[in-house]
Formats: structure tokens, sequence, C-alpha cells
């Protein structure tokens, strides 16, 4: 309970909106129990970007072949992502959050000192699943940002649409599978070579 209700205060009121106190209330719990289980604020964030990173990164890996197909390696991705953030609808804000604060760049600093800590695989798979695209003639090479954003930001936008149930016009929007297919066409089509 202490994990979830953390992560849906920091997603309604931010990281700086977000303290022990307002933590326990929502709980109703008292202001000294989170502290039985995490050091202080920083402890427990850290520790629910580790562990909602990893769960995240099993789901987002199930059954992809780094190995497969261009295109059917990335539907693999993008049905993993898709599911995964219709079916945890506060993950993706609670990351927005994090990578646009300090933390982001602790968690840069961490990690660097402890390679293969935090969705190592998930990337490991995913440069794997690139090169092998590259080397098949597939897709071109890029840097890996650029593929990164063609690949993945427009569904996670749509995703982002969909949790606020408005559109960037401020109309209503609720994302359908078919959104989804067709925008993924889209994009194979602008990676593919």
């Amino acid at each position: 309970m202490i994990k979830e209700k953390a992560i849906e205060i920091i997603v309604k009121d931010g990281l700086y909106g977000f303290t022990i106190n307002k933590l326990a209330k929502a709980c109703n719990i008292s202001v000294g129990t989170p502290y039985v289980y995490y050091k202080d604020k920083d402890d427990l964030i850290l520790k629910l970007v580790i562990e909602e990173g990893n769960k995240m990164e099993t789901e987002i890996n199930e059954g992809f072949d780094p190995d497969s197909a261009f295109e059917e390696g990335m539907r693999v991705q993008w049905t993993n992502r898709y599911h995964y953030a219709i079916k945890n609808p506060l993950v993706l804000p609670f990351f927005e959050q994090i990578n646009n604060s300090h933390y982001s760049h602790q968690f840069i600093e961490m990690f660097n000192e402890k390679p293969g800590t935090f969705m190592s695989e998930f990337k490991n798979n995913l440069i794997h699943f690139i090169s092998n695209a590259v080397q098949r003639g597939e897709i071109d090479e890029s840097p890996f940002e650029i593929f990164w954003s063609i690949a993945f930001a427009p569904l996670h936008t749509l995703l982002r649409f969909h949790q606020q149930g408005r559109n960037i016009n401020g109309l209503p929007f609720v994302l359908t599978n078919e959104m989804v297919w067709t925008t993924f066409d889209k994009v194979c089509k602008a990676l593919k070579k």
C-alpha cells in the first residue's frame, strides 16, 4: 500500500509535492511507519524506481527475441509496452516525473557505477535486436537516440494522451487498437530501408 500510494501521490502532485507526511496520511498510518521500511524519502523513491523498472523490464521482454525479424520484434515490443501501460496506468507518468527531476542524474550515476543492475537485459536485448536488423539490411544504422525516438515515442505519446483522457488540443481521447497498429505500421515504414 505504501508503494502504490507513493506512486499515486508522485504522479498527482509531482516529486516536489511528495512528502512522507502526505504518504502516511494517504495510507492512514503513522508518519513513522514508512521509516520502518525506508531510510528516507530518497530511499523510497530509489527503491520504487528499481522495483517498477524491473517489473516493466520483465513484461517488455516477454516473448521478445532479439534475433527475430525487425517487424516481428517491433510488434512484440509494441504489444508488450501497450499492454503494460494500459494495465499499469501510473507507471509511465511516474517515470516521467523521475526523468524530469534531479533523481534522473542520480540513477544514471548509480547505474553507471553498477552496470547490469537496472533494465540491463532489456537494453542489451534491444541493442542486439537493432544490430541484427541493421546487419540483415532491414533498417539503416542510426544513433540509438534517433532509433528510440522514431520507434517508441509515437506509442508513448498516444499512451500519454490516453492516460490524460485528452489529446493535444484538449479534446477527449481514448486510444484504440486500430490507432495503435496504424501508428505501428507508419513507424515500421519510417524505420525500414
